[in-house]
């Protein structure tokens, strides 16, 4: 199901000639009306004082509670795997995921996309555009999925995610598959060159670099450190900036 800040139906379709006189001054949307505004300014609050009865999600509006109501009812219903959707709209998006259709192509590097939206967040990977910004924090990025990651890693202190082995919590269910791999002992990554496995893509990463010198480092412009992982280096900076 698409998060909150997915729904945006509230502010028309993007390439209408609607006048929107009503910016948002956390994220500069527009809007055709105050009351739009109004609730567009809920999402970015937090507060989520509508509780949904049959599976206790909470949502900021009510709006968004009635749309997630129609999951329940099976309105609409995948005829394929009969996953339950909140609109047709999102139900139109989902199917293409069982045909394996992705008539979108980028002209650029020729990747083919089940829908246009995906396409044009893609072309903002060639064009370095980021048009997407943290506002708790001003970092930018070229797709609003990178963005909604980003917000619930760095900026939520929710961990929904837990080991049934250990019951350590985590933020995202990948963060929670990466994790079992201890428990299990499983080794699902290994290197092409002299076949050694790891747990984690990250220390697959970091063996290329260091032993077959593949890859990309990341080195600090100012005492030319390098690190196999960006955010490795982003938390070095820190120290700099500190002193």
């Amino acid at each position: 199901m698409k998060t909150e800040a997915d729904i945006n139906d509230i502010t028309g379709h993007r390439h209408d000639d609607k006048p929107r006189p009503y910016l948002c001054f956390v994220c500069d949307k527009r809007f055709t009306t105050a009351y739009n505004m109004n609730i567009h300014l809920q999402a970015h609050t937090g507060e989520k004082l509508y509780s949904c009865t049959q599976c206790e999600k909470h949502f900021t509006t009510l709006q968004y509670l009635r749309v997630h109501m129609n999951v329940h009812s099976s309105k609409f219903k995948c005829t394929e795997c009969e996953k339950c959707f909140s609109s047709k709209r999102d139900l139109e998006r989902h199917r293409p995921h069982h045909s394996g259709e992705k008539p979108f192509e980028c002209s650029i590097c020729g990747n083919r996309f089940a829908r246009s939206v995906y396409l044009d967040e893609h072309y903002k990977a060639h064009s370095g555009e980021k048009p997407y910004t943290c506002f708790m924090c001003d970092q930018a990025f070229s797709r609003s999925g990178d963005l909604r990651t980003h917000t619930r890693r760095v900026h939520s202190n929710k961990r929904p995610y837990d080991c049934h082995e250990c019951g350590k919590l985590f933020k995202s269910s990948s963060d929670l598959a990466r994790h079992v791999h201890t428990h299990t002992g499983a080794k699902p990554y290994s290197c092409r060159h002299c076949s050694v496995c790891f747990t984690q893509s990250g220390h697959l990463k970091a063996h290329l670099l260091k032993s077959h010198n593949e890859g990309t480092w990341f080195t600090c412009d100012i005492c030319e450190k390098k690190f196999t992982q960006k955010f490795d280096l982003k938390r070095h900076l820190v120290r700099h900036e500190w002193g």
